[in-house]
């Protein structure tokens, strides 16, 4: 399975558009701020399951605030992480993941892009796909034994 995970849009959905028409992910996640940028995946894009998150920037949305996504194999923990306050480490977010039975966590909010393992969780932030010096975005693989391959990539 083969997930397009975007954070931090900003307004900006082009890239994040042309990202998902070159990779053709099975699923697409948005882990917040514009979580109302969804809606023009979801016209271009109908046929791809969709989750998001709300993210500090989106008062009133009626996206949750955090929730889990099975993602073949494996479960994913998907937040903004403001919550988790992850400007600080991400010890929170791991355990919250491990409170839900999640071997991923995923999370944006820094708009600085990770991929690595803590506590036997693979833990992503895709970077910021609309506003910083670098935008990035992550395409996630799950394969059928539950092995996880990221790459961070630019937009």
């Amino acid at each position: 399975m083969k997930a397009a995970v975007f954070s931090d849009t900003h307004g900006c959905v082009a890239l994040m558009l042309e990202a998902v028409r070159r990779s053709r992910p099975d699923v697409i996640i948005h882990l917040g701020d514009y979580a109302r940028d969804t809606a023009e995946i979801t016209a271009e894009f109908p046929e791809i399951p969709l989750y998001s998150v709300s993210g500090n920037c989106d008062i009133g949305s009626a996206a949750p605030m955090r929730d889990t996504v099975p993602l073949g194999a494996v479960k994913a923990f998907i937040c903004h992480g403001h919550e988790y306050n992850v400007r600080c480490g991400i010890d929170r977010l791991v355990y919250a993941a491990m409170e839900e039975g999640c071997r991923i966590a995923m999370f944006g909010h820094t708009h600085e892009a990770i991929y690595e393992t803590l506590g036997g969780v693979t833990v992503i932030n895709p970077g910021t796909a609309g506003k910083g010096r670098t935008l990035t975005w992550a395409c996630l693989t799950v394969f059928d034994s539950g092995a996880v391959d990221c790459r961070i990539l630019d937009l």
